[in-house]
């Protein structure tokens, strides 16, 4: 959304796009799991009156929006995409297929993850886990507002203390929010550590690769 109410803001999208790009000539494989709360929320619709099924079909078509817009962005810096859609839609995006979206990758090509896992009742970011277990990730880098995972909401409490490393099951016991729990868990059971960093500071995700230490990190 950028600095907008909603939709899409084309000056965040081109940011993202350059951030993106700097990993790219590094050779760096990516691949990213993009979310729709900039359009439609599933679970925001149910809690109005809409039906949960409809409502999360709803917030998966809204990441392949979203995806598309950033495969442009992307595009307009001579970056070579693939959108994949848990969802068929073959007009705008090829369907999900693991061994497919590893070419892709060991090709230089960035792949989105569009349509979350195409079934209701899973986030984002259980879309984002189950990816990238599939296509042998070496860790999840999630993307917030915040700069790391701190022991209260930052936003609302100016005395939550930030931690720069924490493990699981720390994360479990002090019942902190990284992701919902079904991601978390199955994250945590496929030994896949999580980086949660400002992703709306300029350099950091390139700083985050390169193993400086920004953010929070989730370890076994």
């Amino acid at each position: 959304m950028g600095e907008r109410q909603y939709g899409i803001d084309p000056i965040r999208l081109a940011e993202y796009a350059q951030e993106i790009k700097e990993l790219v000539d590094k050779k760096v494989e990516v691949a990213i799991v993009i979310g729709g709360g900039n359009i439609f929320r599933g679970v925001a619709g149910a809690s109005r009156g809409m039906d949960r099924v409809q409502g999360d079909h709803m917030g998966m078509l809204a990441t392949v929006i979203n995806g598309l817009a950033l495969q442009s962005a992307l595009e307009d810096e001579d970056i070579q995409v693939r959108l994949q859609s848990a969802i068929k839609i073959n007009e705008v995006a090829e369907p999900f297929i693991r061994r497919k979206a590893m070419r892709h990758m060991e090709k230089g090509r960035v792949v989105i993850f569009g349509g979350g896992t195409g079934n209701p009742y899973f986030t984002t970011d259980s879309a984002a886990v189950l990816r990238a277990i599939e296509i042998k990730a070496d860790v999840i880098l999630k993307g917030t507002r915040v700069d790391g995972i701190y022991s209260s909401d930052p936003e609302k409490n100016s005395d939550a203390t930030k931690f720069d490393d924490i493990s699981f099951e720390d994360v479990l016991r002090k019942g902190l929010k990284v992701m919902d729990t079904t991601a978390f868990t199955l994250s945590q059971e496929n030994e896949l550590p999580i980086i949660v960093f400002d992703m709306n500071t300029k350099g950091n995700l390139m700083k985050v690769v390169m193993g400086e230490k920004i953010g929070t990190k989730v370890n076994l």
